[in-house]
């Protein structure tokens, strides 16, 4: 009996010994000794069988880290470092069939359609962890772009996604150091800067000193 992890799991083998995706769904599912019906009970295509390989990366690993004890005191940035790491921690051992997936997406400034899914949970998380930050005032609250935040850590972590596919040092230590300056660098941005105070300082001036 098909599953949604066997199909997963049968999919990655697949491709990462033909090099390719299957050119349909009845050699994929002769293969794998199921029916063409077994696999559209779950899947429509194979596309959505990687949409839902890599949303499962951020799901469990968005599981992982917060079922720690000390996730609930963990500050936002703290937050998203823990979950930088442990992503990729998880995808090391997927590392073949991330690199396969990555580097056979069309190159744009759009997210290519197999991370969408990925990209929903990731910013459901962000959107979370951010909002708690700016209700204990670690971030700033500010008009307009509070709402970008969650869009400047996905690009970041798409930086660094592609940063890990061509690192190649021990231990990925390389990476490490990416995500600890990029996701730091990204936070100090989101709090209060000497800009803001010399944004509020206009902004008195404009209402009290006749300007």
């Amino acid at each position: 009996m098909a599953t949604i992890e066997s199909i997963q799991n049968a999919y990655i083998d697949y491709v990462l010994t033909e090099g390719s995706e299957p050119k349909s769904v009845y050699i994929f599912a002769k293969r794998n000794e199921m029916s063409e019906a077994e696999f559209y009970q779950f899947f429509g295509s194979f596309e959505a069988v990687e949409q839902a390989i890599w949303a499962g990366f951020t799901n469990k690993t968005i599981a992982e880290i917060k079922s720690q004890e000390v996730w609930a005191q963990y500050s936002a940035r703290e937050k998203a470092l823990s979950y930088f790491y442990g992503f990729f921690e998880l995808l090391k051992g997927s590392r073949s069939f991330a690199i396969y997936s990555i580097k056979k997406q069309p190159r744009g400034f759009t997210t290519p359609r197999v991370f969408e899914p990925m990209k929903t949970a990731f910013e459901s998380f962000a959107e979370d962890i951010l909002k708690e930050g700016i209700e204990t005032t670690e971030l700033t609250d500010r008009k307009f772009f509070s709402k970008r935040y969650k869009d400047a850590l996905w690009v970041q972590f798409v930086f660094v996604l592609n940063f890990w596919v061509n690192d190649n040092s021990t231990g990925f230590e390389k990476t490490d150091e990416a995500i600890e300056k990029g996701v730091n660098v990204t936070f100090d941005l989101f709090q209060r800067s000497p800009i803001d105070n010399l944004f509020e300082y206009g902004k008195f001036l404009v209402k009290n000193g006749g300007i």
